[in-house]
């Protein structure tokens, strides 16, 4: 399935470019990535604004007082409309001489809080249960829904009440080391991926070609600062592969972090008054996936269901104890964890080469990425050493 045709009003958010976006966009004229701002002109079209002279990185203004307000003084270049921009980006119709739009972030860790929501929780249990097994899962699924119920969404995490199920479910056998992050006090913070690794909107989005049970996880994620000041949201598919997951909780690194497997944007928004923590909170992160083989699944995760807040979440991952001296972006976990049969009954859902997945809210926009193995999508060898160099040799750093 081609991504040709990508269009501006497709992936900005409902508000247009009101909001402070931050993105990076490839410039091949200096061979390097570029911070750019998207703002509109008289006519109100989408532009794109390269202010890498006063913001190297994406990191660098993040940690401004007021990373909005800078990003609004900032003066820069155009290097073109939204809409050239990216069309441009799908790999298998770029043209590699022009520019094409890049994950919105840089040198953040790569941060992913796992199990908060009751709904994911339950499949995560019935993950391992079934050891990886796809075809099993219907029946573990039953089984799970009878000894723990349907809803845990009132349930507080790390509460009395929610340690007094724990020791029912530990006498009845029950007990799973994801209820244990589901319920328990301490929250399940992961590495998702190295600096500079994520894929941005219309990019190839990365599976392992190992995997045979696997599906989208659309979230959102923070911007969080080295002194742990959340500064702005962005869109994220933390892919997710089912079948190496529940054969082992330990081959977690390799079931969430290979090439590709990390989609960010479109853009980075950056809290002001259009848009801050509060209405992160209220948005409703809603999924599309569409397949070559006519297959179309859709759902939502409101973020008003969370089990724990996303400021509790930040507290877990930055502190005393532990430092990111260039910040991070913690993608907040999903409720959607898809079981539609998509192969025959009973066989719930798995990606196909080829899927058109969509992940949107109203305030944020549209990642969309197509899905391929890893080792079909493109290679990430611009690391964080390429980086300094390109800014040095551009007499930028």
């Amino acid at each position: 399935m081609s991504f040709s045709g990508l269009m501006a009003r497709e992936i900005l958010p409902a508000d247009g470019s009101r909001g402070a976006l931050v993105g990076r966009v490839w410039r091949p004229e200096v061979s390097g990535p570029s911070v750019v701002a998207v703002r509109a002109d008289a006519d109100g079209d989408a532009r794109v604004i390269d202010v890498t002279a006063r913001f190297p990185t994406v990191s660098d203004l993040c940690e401004a007082k007021d990373a909005a307000a800078a990003l609004r003084d900032a003066e820069g270049e155009d290097i073109g409309s939204l809409d050239a921009i990216l069309a441009n980006t799908p790999p298998d119709s770029r043209d590699a001489g022009r520019p094409w739009l890049l994950a919105p972030v840089d040198l953040q860790a790569l941060k992913a809080a796992g199990v908060t929501f009751a709904t994911s929780m339950l499949e995560r249990v019935i993950e391992e249960r079934a050891r990886g097994d796809l075809a099993a899962a219907a029946a573990i699924r039953a089984e799970v829904e009878r000894l723990v119920g349907h809803d845990l969404r009132r349930l507080k995490p790390g509460s009395a009440e929610a340690m007094a199920l724990k020791e029912v479910l530990v006498a009845q056998g029950a007990w799973s080391q994801y209820l244990e992050v589901g319920i328990g006090p301490d929250a399940e913070i992961f590495t998702k991926g190295q600096p500079l690794s994520a894929v941005g909107c219309g990019a190839d989005a990365g599976l392992h070609p190992d995997s045979h049970w696997n599906n989208p996880e659309p979230e959102v994620a923070l911007a969080i600062t080295s002194d742990q000041r959340i500064v702005g949201a962005t869109l994220a598919n933390d892919v997710n592969l089912r079948d190496f997951e529940g054969r082992s909780a330990l081959l977690l690194g390799k079931a969430k972090d290979n090439n590709a497997s990390c989609a960010l944007g479109p853009f980075l928004r950056l809290f002001d008054e259009t848009f801050g923590l509060d209405d992160v909170r209220r948005t409703t992160v809603s999924l599309e996936v569409t397949g070559t083989d006519g297959f179309r699944l859709e759902g939502t995760s409101p973020l008003a269901e969370i089990s724990r807040a996303p400021e509790d979440l930040v507290g877990a991952l930055m502190g005393r104890t532990h430092g990111y001296p260039d910040g991070a972006i913690l993608l907040l976990g999903t409720m959607f964890a898809p079981i539609q049969d998509r192969h025959g009954p009973g066989l719930g859902f798995t990606h196909v080469e080829g899927d058109r997945v969509v992940v949107a809210s109203p305030e944020l926009g549209s990642l969309i990425n197509r899905m391929r193995p890893c080792d079909a999508c493109e290679p990430w060898s611009f690391g964080t050493r390429a980086l300094m160099r390109n800014l040095a040799a551009r007499g930028i750093l």
